[in-house]
């Protein structure tokens, strides 16, 4: 047994010359790596929410946010710009993306430390200052991390890739709840965050032989930064269209409120995160090995769209369907305000996962230009029209406004521009995601009728009958889709089973 085991692991390591066999590969590890965090992470969720209240998730989420401003407005894009770099070796420049990362974590983790109480009063959460001084390690830990985890990415190691991101899972999992156990409070969650960064440094130096050393070659810093700036800007730009709406639902009204959108947004966009993780961590790398040449571009975005959106569409629609039932069997009767949130950024969430695949495409042929466009554009829209959604309607307000924006203008917009990038048509985009689309459709509909008409008075049977109907209803319209129409997917999963074979 322990040598087929083995045999299996060999098999799926990305060590082919061919590029697309070894994103197929990478991508195998990449979606086990990404399933298992999000799995945790879940699990996590689901055990310390009937343990601590919504106002814990909320400073919680106060506190990370604060955090993520901090390091998306000094992202320098320096590891973007190693992994997107033509050179296979770039051990001459790790010493400097190290010297600057740490000088980076530290000034990251000393500002925050040293500005709790101004952030606390600004949240008008002063109860959250210490929370905020204990998540000031954690920059400081990522900052000091090995430098040669950009090969995992580069190389498509991502059997590396896979221990380095579990072993934070499995670390923030078990550290969390053993504390949240013992005592439920919001510091359950802050130092189970730090040990996760912590088993992450441990493993970086343990899965690379490389040691950093404190230098900086000034000429490094200006060739990667050529690239980095761009994905400075898409940083930020990113971090307002997507915590944007976090912040400004944390300062507007309560903490509780904070906490239900939060988890409704974790929650809903669960399969679209994970997905994204994998796309851009995979899709990135190969493209960047193809980037002049078109045609394989064209072919492999196609490839990656098809594929993504037979997984990501039935996920998202499921979730809106089974959503009240799912927080019915799960969590108590305070977290039933989030079902509708839910709902709709289930929605947002099958529209990121498309987008998603765009990306990478645009970094790789060397136009992240385009990505920090978009943003603005996205930005300029909230900045508008969030305060009154907000004030009108809550959080189910908030998450319209996102959805909406998300449909029109930003969707036409993206896939005019990936169409002109890869030289296609729109309407040859559109039909790739429009046989996932009608199945899922289909099965949603299923999955409601069921949960209006079928009672057991067991909310988690309930539960599981809606999830076995929603697969096999999906099953079943895709197959028919794939049989009756020229839905080139059946050819994908059978190049990807004789890749794996």
């Amino acid at each position: 047994m322990l040598d087929k085991l083995k045999r299996l692991i060999k098999r799926l390591l990305p060590a082919s010359d061919d590029v697309m066999e070894q994103a197929v590969k990478s991508g195998v590890w990449v979606g086990v790596m990404n399933v298992t965090e999000r799995g945790l992470e879940l699990l996590l969720l689901v055990i310390v929410a009937s343990l601590l209240s919504p106002r814990a998730f909320g400073l919680m989420g106060i506190a990370l946010l604060t955090l993520s401003s901090l390091k998306k407005f000094s992202e320098l894009g320096i590891k973007s710009a190693l992994i997107q770099a033509e050179e296979d070796n770039v051990d001459d420049e790790l010493n400097t993306a190290w010297t600057i990362e740490t000088a980076r974590g530290t000034v990251i983790g000393v500002i925050l430390f040293l500005g709790a109480p101004f952030i606390a009063s600004l949240f008008n959460q002063p109860a959250a200052t210490d929370l905020f001084r204990v998540i000031a390690l954690s920059p400081f830990i990522v900052g000091l991390q090995n430098p040669a985890v950009v090969y995992f990415q580069k190389s498509l190691d991502f059997h590396k890739e896979f221990v380095y991101r579990v072993s934070g899972a499995v670390a923030y999992f078990v550290v969390t709840v053993g504390i949240a156990l013992y005592d439920p409070t919001v510091y359950a969650l802050a130092i189970g965050f730090i040990a996760g960064d912590a088993a992450r440094f441990l493993v970086s130096y343990i899965a690379d032989g490389y040691r950093p050393w404190p230098s900086f070659d000034l000429g490094v810093a200006k060739k990667r930064y050529s690239f980095g700036k761009w994905v400075t800007a898409n940083s930020i730009l990113y971090f307002l269209y997507s915590r944007g709406d976090d912040a400004f639902v944390g300062w507007a009204l309560m903490a509780s409120a904070l906490g239900f959108y939060q988890l409704a947004y974790r929650l809903s966009n669960a399969p679209a995160t994970e997905i994204t993780q994998t796309i851009s961590s995979v899709t990135f790398s190969a493209y960047s090995k193809v980037q002049n040449d078109v045609d394989k571009l064209r072919s492999g975005y196609l490839q990656t769209l098809r594929m993504t959106t037979l997984a990501s569409f039935p996920a998202a629609m499921g979730i809106a369907a089974v959503a009240p039932a799912f927080v019915e069997a799960f969590f108590t009767p305070e977290w039933r305000p989030m079902v509708p949130v839910m709902q709709l950024l289930a929605i947002y969430g099958l529209l990121r996962s498309m987008g998603a695949t765009m990306g990478p495409v645009w970094k790789a042929v060397g136009r992240p230009d385009y990505i920090a466009k978009l943003s603005a554009v996205r930005v300029t829209l909230i900045a508008i029209f969030i305060y009154p959604a907000t004030m009108m309607y809550g959080i189910e307000g908030t998450a319209a406004l996102i959805t909406g924006i998300y449909i029109f203008p930003m969707m036409p917009i993206d896939t005019y521009l990936i169409s002109r990038t890869i030289e296609a048509s729109p309407v040859r985009v559109l039909r790739e995601v429009s046989y996932p689309l009608a199945a899922s459709l289909g099965m949603a509909a299923a999955v409601t009728y069921v949960y209006q008409t079928v009672t057991l008075n067991a909310p988690v049977l309930e539960f599981i009958l809606m999830v076995l109907v929603g697969i096999g209803v999906y099953v079943a319209l895709a197959l028919a889709l794939m049989f009756s129409f020229n839905w080139e997917v059946k050819q994908n999963l059978e190049s990807i089973f004789d890749t794996l074979a």
